[in-house]
């Protein structure tokens, strides 16, 4: 059904004898009668007011004005075609779908995806970012998903334990610290990650819990919340206040100095992102999740 050709009508029956010089050869690949060709022919020349070929005793050749005729026919046949066979190999393309969440998607898979194109040019990846944790991988092949070990089960694997440390600009850090230790850390303008309810990773309360800081309520004035992780590494790149830097998502911002750390690094145990395997494995599915976990080692 895929290698069957689109029917282009009188177009492809006369592109076909003018490239056979037969009546008979053009019907056998075409999978029709002679008779039905020489119709379609004939009402074509009737149609025109112009004799197309000159029939041979042995086939058929071509009059000028066939030739004319056959010249666009045949280009644009052959241009039909090529086109049909690029949509088709684009619909039988693997994809695979990756469910994960926004911070994951934005900070840690897309700047690497263009690693993983050049690797496998010839697969599609679906990434679906959402903050939704119910039904995993409903209409997704599989999932990196934040959380512990115990939510997700003994086949889950650790890509990205959670490791964080408090990040500035050096402007910000300029202007507003040093932070010598964490009791200067719970002074200064921070910048939240809105969750529902207690939150599953470190936030400020937690991290600085962890440190033995407790938090003055009058302190940091002007603070921003945001729903999103994406949106507080931006607040933060624009010197808007000290933000929880979860190491993995913000390296290349480190490296690059676009911020910098400001504090001690904490990491919790057992926690962090998780890869879901696949609902079913292909070769696909197979590729992606190796080069997943060869791109979280080299973190």
């Amino acid at each position: 059904m895929a290698e069957r050709p689109v029917d282009l009508g009188w177009v492809r029956v006369f592109a076909a004898v003018g490239k056979l010089g037969s009546l008979s050869s053009a019907a056998e690949i075409l999978g029709l009668t002679q008779p039905a060709v020489s119709y379609q022919i004939r009402r074509l020349e009737e149609q025109m007011s112009v004799n197309l070929l000159q029939r041979q005793h042995r086939g058929v050749e071509l009059t000028p004005e066939g030739r004319r005729l056959f010249d666009i026919a045949s280009r644009t046949v052959g241009d039909i075609d090529m086109l049909v066979r690029s949509f088709r190999s684009q619909s039988e393309r693997p994809a695979i779908r990756l469910r994960t969440d926004y911070a994951f998607s934005s900070l840690w898979l897309i700047p690497r995806m263009h690693a993983f194109r050049l690797l496998y040019p010839e697969m599609d990846i679906q990434i679906v970012a959402t903050q939704r944790m119910e039904g995993l991988l409903d209409g997704a092949d599989f999932a990196v998903v934040f959380g512990t070990r115990g939510e997700f089960g003994g086949d889950a694997q650790l890509l990205l334990p959670e490791k964080v440390v408090p990040v500035c600009t050096q402007g910000f850090l300029d202007r507003n610290g040093p932070f010598t230790g964490p009791a200067d850390l719970a002074k200064a303008r921070l910048l939240h990650l809105d969750t529902r309810g207690p939150s599953p990773w470190f936030d400020w309360k937690s991290y600085l819990a962890e440190l033995g800081i407790g938090r003055d309520p009058a302190a940091g004035h002007g603070e921003l919340s945001f729903n999103t992780y994406s949106l507080v590494v931006q607040a933060a790149i624009g010197e808007q206040g000290l933000a929880i830097g979860w190491l993995g998502l913000v390296d290349s911002l480190l490296s690059s100095r676009m911020l910098v750390a400001a504090g001690p690094i904490l990491e919790a145990q057992d926690r962090g992102y998780w890869l879901l395997p696949p609902k079913s494995r292909s070769a696909e599915t197979d590729r992606l999740v190796a080069w997943l976990i060869s791109e979280a080692q080299l973190d």
